[in-house]
């Protein structure tokens, strides 16, 4: 019995030793605040007195022009500059329907437990679709909650690309309701039952001028607010209203095409008191730019009459929080 015990504790040391091993710290200073790995898609979370940041993994060999991610990763902070690395809580392999395809993707919290929206290649059904995990805790790890996808290409026909259901992002409204966003050159949402993993009720379309994809949903005060990238190479661009379903009031740039990256993808959270703006470029080491992409963060501001100033990329980021 005490060889069982003894091989026991020393089996949970070395688990307990592998995951700090994993949860490394990086003192970012500035943007890209993340060097060692290529980083994209942010998705920020606030969640107690720490922001969570699931990214995409760009691992595309060197000399490959191509989207190449596998699995997506996690990094935790309580000042906006300190980031622990924790363990990727989440593969395409956890996903048995799936083919490949880690690409951008949302966590939300409900009633005690995590829900984190993937874009995913289908395995089966031809074209992109939307997956959902979820979790006790938002450092996972997560697992496939339904064992099918929630969105699939042949769900929406507003046009013929096996790429337009990519992007999910959620907010749950102050009523309790849910919604999911996503979409490429069409934006589509829909409802979300409580429990967070079917739909409630049909897909509909957003009214919005020259979206291309990544839309993000966020509500401040009294307006709705929902950013996306426009044209090719991308801009975030953003609209308001006064209800999450619109109409829509198209606002106009938000953040500039950063030139070294094709692709913009957005997350805008407040934590502290202050309001960010989390996005990719292309900029570290020779071999970064369209497919091997970096997570960098500024400061994002608000006018009095609720509309969002124009985001400044720089290379200083923002300052540690205390």
């Amino acid at each position: 019995m005490l060889k069982k015990i003894s091989l026991s504790i020393l089996m949970l040391s070395a688990m307990q030793l592998s995951t700090r091993a994993q949860e490394k710290i990086i003192a970012s200073k500035g943007n890209p605040i993340i060097t060692d790995k290529y980083t994209a898609d942010p998705a920020a979370y606030v969640y107690g007195d720490s922001v969570y940041l699931y990214t995409g993994h760009d691992v595309a060999p060197k000399g490959k022009e191509r989207y190449e991610m596998h699995d997506w990763l996690l990094y935790s902070s309580a000042d906006m500059v300190n980031w622990k690395e924790h363990q990727s809580p989440l593969n395409v392999n956890d996903f048995a329907w799936a083919k490949d395809d880690a690409w951008a993707s949302q966590v939300i919290q409900r009633d005690g437990k995590f829900y984190w929206y993937v874009a995913i290649q289908h395995g089966t059904i031809s074209g992109k679709s939307i997956g959902v995990a979820v979790a006790d805790n938002p450092r996972g790890p997560f697992k496939d909650a339904i064992g099918k996808a929630l969105i699939t290409n042949d769900m929406t026909t507003d046009v013929k690309i096996s790429w337009d259901d990519i992007d999910p992002t959620v907010l749950i409204d102050d009523d309790g309701q849910a919604y999911l966003f996503w979409g490429n050159q069409k934006c589509y949402y829909a409802k979300l039952k409580k429990n967070m993993i079917e739909l409630d009720g049909p897909i509909q379309r957003v009214d919005i001028p020259n979206f291309t994809e990544a839309p993000w949903i966020h509500k401040r005060k009294n307006w709705y607010y929902l950013s996306y990238a426009s044209g090719f190479p991308e801009k975030i661009v953003y609209a308001m209203s006064k209800k999450v379903t619109g109409p829509w009031q198209y606002k106009g740039i938000l953040n500039e095409v950063a030139g070294n990256s094709n692709t913009n993808h957005q997350a805008i959270i407040d934590f502290k008191g202050k309001s960010y703006f989390v996005y990719h470029n292309g900029t570290i080491n020779e071999d970064g730019g369209s497919f091997r992409r970096s997570v960098c963060i500024d400061y994002l501001n608000y006018n009095s009459d609720g509309t969002m100033k124009r985001v400044i990329m720089t290379s200083e980021g923002v300052k540690k929080e205390k």
